[in-house]
């Protein structure tokens, strides 16, 4: 009798256990989803991410996020910007796939009117657009990225109000041959600023 005991013990704090956590079963719904505060310096390294921080103390990185499954994100179709490390620029805004970005210093910040737009000058530089709601990647700030309307009707995405180009020089990811050129043409920073360096 007294060996009877030990099985409908185990039985029962193996029901018990799963009834201590919170359980969601398909369907269901939890009470409240929790919410965290998560860095937009995300998916980065540990060096870079603290490279980030340094470089741009006054910069706030922090935003809040509701808890929830990547599955139930809605895909915008959106461009990707996101910030790389420049072994000779340091932190730079590139595109999604990792070609380096630029703002040209004859546009003006948060205007509604862009400078680049003949044939001269999108030949070398080429618009960054979007097909949907532009999307911050890992070391961008979503707070600063919009979008601004083309002559020709495309958005093009800007950050920080500056409109972005690609440089048709650089021809792999991680070249940064446009840096600089004409004393207009600058890379990007994830604070929103023109790399003079």
């Amino acid at each position: 009798m007294k060996y009877t005991l030990l099985p409908i013990a185990i039985i029962a704090l193996a029901l018990l256990v799963p009834a201590c956590g919170t359980q969601v079963t398909e369907g269901s719904t939890p009470a409240a989803v929790p919410t965290m505060t998560v860095l937009a310096v995300t998916k980065l390294s540990v060096s870079t991410a603290t490279q980030f921080v340094e470089s741009y103390p006054g910069v706030d990185v922090t935003r809040t996020a509701t808890a929830t499954s990547t599955a139930s994100l809605p895909a915008t179709g959106g461009t990707t910007v996101k910030a790389s490390l420049s072994d000779r620029h340091g932190l730079i805004l590139v595109s999604g796939d990792g070609f380096a970005l630029y703002l040209y210093k004859e546009d003006v910040q948060n205007a509604d009117t862009i400078a680049c737009i003949d044939k001269d000058c999108t030949n070398d530089w080429i618009p960054l657009t979007t097909d949907g709601s532009p999307i911050a990647g890992e070391g961008a700030i979503q707070q600063l990225i919009g979008t601004i309307t083309r002559g020709d009707g495309r958005a093009q995405v800007t950050y920080n109000g500056w409109p972005l180009y690609l440089h048709v020089g650089d021809e792999e990811a991680g070249s940064t041959k446009g840096q600089g050129l004409d004393g207009t043409w600058f890379l990007v920073s994830p604070s929103g600023t023109a790399i003079a360096k």
